[in-house]
């Protein structure tokens, strides 16, 4: 009796796929089985902020010109606007898509790590120096970018400012 004619005739099997033809050995429940291969693509952004600088710093890092991030938020526009105030971003421009929206960033190759920092640390004036240097690899080199009551600022705009907030990201 053949694999199949064995499956026809098991009540069990009803609800299986086979990975191979008439094989048995490997087959898996139905509900196991990728029906397309947009199941496969479909993604939760659990950190909206982190898939972005990770989108820009692995563009950065392959040498690209320019990147796009989506989706588009507010927070994530106004991380980019530090950024580009340090320096780090040639320019960016939001784009409605029909979704969300998107950001197109040209970037200005200035960019060795960055990345957000999680959990959202609430820091003080006097801890400054304490994260610079966790996240940041020199004194006065890189950005540390927290949100305060002010909006979103670098770390050396807060210290100007005389505020504190909780940190986002750093970029270097």
């Amino acid at each position: 009796m053949s694999a199949s004619a064995a499956a026809a005739s098991n009540p069990l099997s009803a609800n299986t796929a086979f990975t191979c033809a008439d094989t048995a050995s490997v087959k898996l429940p139905r509900r196991w089985a990728l029906t397309s291969t947009a199941e496969v693509t479909k993604m939760v952004l659990f950190d909206p902020l982190a898939d972005a600088l990770s989108v820009i710093k692995n563009a950065e890092s392959v040498g690209k010109t320019s990147c796009v991030v989506r989706p588009a938020s507010k927070m994530i526009g106004n991380v980019l606007n530090v950024m580009k105030e340090g320096g780090y971003l040639e320019s960016f421009e939001y784009v409605e898509d029909g979704k969300a929206g998107v950001f197109e960033v040209k970037l200005a190759g200035a960019i060795n790590v960055c990345g957000s920092i999680k959990p959202r640390y609430s820091i003080g004036i006097e801890d400054f120096e304490k994260w610079e240097k966790r996240y940041l690899p020199a004194k006065n080199f890189g950005v540390l970018v927290l949100t305060t009551s002010k909006g979103v600022l670098s770390h050396h705009e807060a210290r100007e400012q005389n505020v504190g907030g909780k940190l986002l990201a750093y970029v270097y």
